[in-house]
């Protein structure tokens, strides 16, 4: 699933009126950089600004060929939104998205001038857009579908090359795990995720994000049969023992979501930080 190798600062034209261009900052949670997308020709909507990096703000504003008028959010962690306002001001887009929930690793500087929900239709002159509330990896995530492409623009609830982690109390694994079964239900084409190449089978890559999610699941179950009464940093050892080591810290908050999970479903139990099977 991980396609074309991706470049820092390069437009790329994708369909007939939506282009990507990486954002400079690649790392081991955003891969080769966040996707920032800009549709339409004569009135530019822009999809994940991205980081508030000045470079890619005005790479932006020079690839836009066009007025920017909308800037549109899939949600507020700070590799995705934090530009939206640095732009609006810029440009006097309007900026559409939900405003950050409580908790870390959100961008507080989002204010958008519209709310959006499940349901609402996105309209240009040149494109629609339907939007799809997906609660999982954030509470306020959105993805977008392009009406003519069916092309899903995924923020963080797709991405190409990896998993995303989902970190309680905003994320949870079992709205992600709903979310997706519910973008089966919608004709997708292809993806257009927040961090990585075109996905153009998009249900072979949702499908295998379930049963990825539900082989972990069943990991934790037998892990903690096998080692009842354990607290979260052990369990890791043994729910993610393919993985390195270095990783762990941050592989223990999808852990942690999958136990939420588990408890939520009256499947385990934690006394004094220390998990069991119930």
């Amino acid at each position: 699933m991980t396609g074309e190798k991706l470049h820092a600062g390069v437009i790329t034209p994708l369909f007939s009126g939506v282009r990507r261009l990486v954002a400079p900052n690649a790392g081991m949670m955003t891969g080769p950089g966040t996707n920032t997308y800009l549709l339409g020709e004569q009135e530019i909507a822009i999809i994940d600004p991205g980081p508030a990096m000045s470079e890619h703000i005005q790479r932006i504003l020079s690839e836009a060929a066009g007025p920017i008028c909308w800037i549109l959010v899939t949600h507020t962690h700070p590799d995705h939104s934090p530009a939206a306002m640095a732009l609006a001001a810029e440009t006097g887009a309007q900026v559409l998205g939900i405003v950050a929930p409580e908790g870390r690793h959100q961008d507080r500087t989002f204010a958008p001038d519209r709310e959006m929900a499940d349901g609402d239709i996105f309209s240009t002159n040149e494109f629609v857009l339907e939007i799809v509330h997906t609660p999982g990896h954030a509470s306020n995530h959105l993805c977008f579908l392009h009406r003519e492409h069916r092309l899903l623009f995924t923020g963080d609830h797709i991405i190409n090359g990896s998993t995303v982690v989902i970190d309680p109390p905003d994320g949870s694994m079992a709205d992600y795990l709903d979310s997706l079964q519910k973008l089966k239900q919608i004709k997708i084409n292809a993806i257009a995720p927040g961090h990585g190449a075109i996905m153009a089978n998009a249900y072979e890559a949702i499908d295998w994000l379930i049963e990825h999610r539900l082989y972990r699941e069943a990991k934790v179950i037998e892990s903690l049969r096998l080692h009842p009464s354990t607290a979260l940093e052990a369990l890791v050892t043994y729910v993610y023992d393919e993985v390195d080591t270095r990783l762990h810290p941050i592989a223990a908050r999808s852990l942690l979501a999958h136990l939420l999970k588990l408890e939520e479903e009256g499947r385990a139990s934690n006394e004094a930080d220390r998990w069991s099977m119930t």
